[in-house]
């Protein structure tokens, strides 16, 4: 049978080595370069008086770079573990990492920088390496960013232990039927646009900012508030002062009204002829 066509005994889409042959090898080395492409105009976007240095900039993104393979060969791994289609498994893997994963690196990352100032260890604090950088700082937080990874991987094995996947996974690619398909689907370009926005987050959480950016970032953000504010008032105060005009023209036509029934309501006097 064509390894390209579907493997309709037991539901398989692709082969077990899908993932690993030559193509599969070749779509993985593709989305890495276009994921740190996305990096390095991330960069580029940066206002220059708060753009990183090429130093600072490998220290941020390398962690990722660690982090992601770490996640990514513990995917292609699993996947050939569980019972089934591989490639569905790998895509639901990857998806549960892009969502609870990214929530899980959040929290470890601010509980790292939080242990980093409570305890005055500097070398977890991420984002900060030190005048002049320095690349044991770079190693211990690449350390605990690969721990991080690992207790993700933990975490989303256990989550996926659950029935409920199953049912997802005979669902979610049952209309592809063809093999390299399937894999350019899972393994490229749905993890390119989740991975983009995904690496450019976490580069965020990563990444060391200014007191002086910070500073600016909390100006502009209440000088957004403060024009929501005014522009609310002045909706507020035009509202009033129309329900004022109403109640003045209100008061205008029950005084006409008034006035009329009062004259309906006196008796007619009727004068005399002599």
């Amino acid at each position: 049978m064509n390894n390209n066509t579907v493997l309709h005994t037991g539901g398989l889409h692709c082969n077990k080595d899908a993932l690993t042959n030559m193509f599969g090898w070749f779509l993985q080395v593709l989305l890495a370069c276009l994921a740190f492409t996305c990096l390095i105009g991330k960069r580029f976007c940066e206002p220059p008086s708060e753009r990183r240095s090429w130093l600072i900039w490998f220290y941020d993104t390398s962690k990722q770079g660690m982090g992601a393979l770490v996640i990514h060969l513990a995917n292609v791994f699993l996947a050939g573990q569980f019972q089934g289609d591989p490639c569905t498994w790998y895509l639901i893997n990857f998806l549960l990492d892009s969502t609870v994963g990214l929530l899980i690196i959040f929290i470890g990352i601010r509980l790292s920088q939080y242990l980093a100032r409570k305890k005055q260890w500097e070398e977890i604090n991420f984002g900060e390496y030190g005048k002049p950088p320095s690349m044991n700082a770079w190693l211990a937080q690449c350390c605990v960013y690969v721990g991080l990874m690992v207790i993700v991987k933990v975490c989303i094995t256990l989550l996926i232990q659950l029935d409920f996947w199953e049912r997802v996974r005979v669902f979610i690619m049952s209309p592809i039927d063809n093999q390299d398909i399937e894999v350019s689907v899972v393994m490229l370009i749905i993890p390119f646009f989740i991975n983009m926005l995904m690496f450019w987050v976490t580069d965020n959480f990563l990444m060391h900012r200014s007191p002086a950016a910070r500073a600016r970032r909390s100006s502009i953000e209440r000088s957004l508030l403060q024009r929501v504010k005014v522009r609310y008032r002045s909706i507020r105060v035009k509202n009033k002062v129309e329900d004022s005009e109403s109640d003045v023209l209100l008061s205008a036509d029950e005084e006409l009204l008034g006035s009329h029934e009062n004259l309906q309501q006196r008796p007619h006097t009727s004068v005399a002829i002599t």
